[in-house]
């Protein structure tokens, strides 16, 4: 996947693991970098689980939204921002 390729993704997970936690985006730049390093977080677990697998989009967003929102609850756990409302 290309560089682009993986800010869109970033941006899409970005953005619905900050709906899913807490209702509201937390803006375009923190999205995709959330998305970002939640792909990172969910490629590792999902390897680690025994799991890894080259996906297309579909696989690869929804790994990067779990990721993504375990990045999140643990922005919010070490902020002490409220997450799930």
């Amino acid at each position: 996947m290309h560089v682009i390729g993986w800010v869109i993704v970033g941006l899409v997970s970005g953005f619905i693991a900050s709906r899913v936690v807490n209702r509201r985006g937390e803006g375009c730049f923190v999205n995709i970098a959330l998305g970002l390093v939640g792909a990172l977080v969910g490629g590792a677990l999902f390897q680690a689980l025994g799991h890894a697998r080259d996906g297309g989009f579909f696989y690869s967003t929804v790994v990067s939204v779990i990721g993504a929102i375990i990045v999140l609850l643990l922005y919010h756990a070490i902020t002490g921002r409220r997450g799930v409302r």
